[in-house]
């Protein structure tokens, strides 16, 4: 399983660095050159791999760690993501809900990625707290995850254990996704909610 994070933001960083303290290889890229940020990557750990975009999205795992806008011109880059595995980090606050079709955020950005499982998770916690140790206090950091795909959620719940967290699936995108999204001018009830759970 190979897997890449599109957006090297404050988000992105926090991704990569969850992956650097397994020791799990992920693909970096942004829409620029990776030789701007190859540095950048490296101060992280080795198997944090600067990538092209076209490169990146080769990946069967991609989490998108951009701004909600820029979702449209990442999925131009393949032509049709089936049998990839989309992780939507992205929050649309701000964008109104009239700009959705009033669908999910989650469900207007897998429109743009036809043949794509997607997966909407690791978006509720700030980038300063996601960033840290999931290892709390002997317990494990909660990372809340909704999908159609439950195929999908359960894969990314693997990868979220492998990189520390405490997954907790909430089902669909239309229920369990609204609770961590953000739209408009207002937040899913789960947004922002660190929460930790102890064996």
């Amino acid at each position: 399983m190979s897997y890449a994070i599109i957006g090297f933001g404050k988000i992105g960083h926090a991704l990569a660095r969850a992956f650097a303290r397994s020791g799990i290889d992920v693909s970096v890229a942004t829409t620029r050159d990776p030789e701007s940020f190859a540095s950048d990557a490296a101060s992280i750990g080795p198997t944090i791999i600067p990538r092209t975009l076209a490169d990146a999205v080769m990946a069967d795992t991609i989490f998108l760690a951009i701004r909600f806008e820029s979702h449209p011109e990442v999925a131009k880059a393949l032509p049709s993501w089936k049998g990839k595995t989309i992780v939507d980090v992205t929050n649309a606050y701000g964008v109104p809900p009239e700009a959705l079709g009033d669908l999910p955020s989650s469900k207007a950005v897998a429109r743009a990625f036809p043949g794509s499982r997607l997966v909407k998770g690791f978006n509720h916690l700030p980038a300063a707290v996601l960033d840290q140790d999931p290892a709390v206090n002997g317990g494990r950091r909660v990372v809340f995850l909704a999908s159609d795909d439950d195929g999908a959620a359960a894969e990314v719940g693997a990868l979220a254990g492998k990189l520390g967290f405490s997954p907790i699936t909430l089902g669909g995108l239309s229920d369990g996704g609204l609770l961590v999204q953000a739209r408009g001018n207002s937040w899913g009830q789960l947004i922002f909610k660190n929460l930790v759970t102890f064996d």
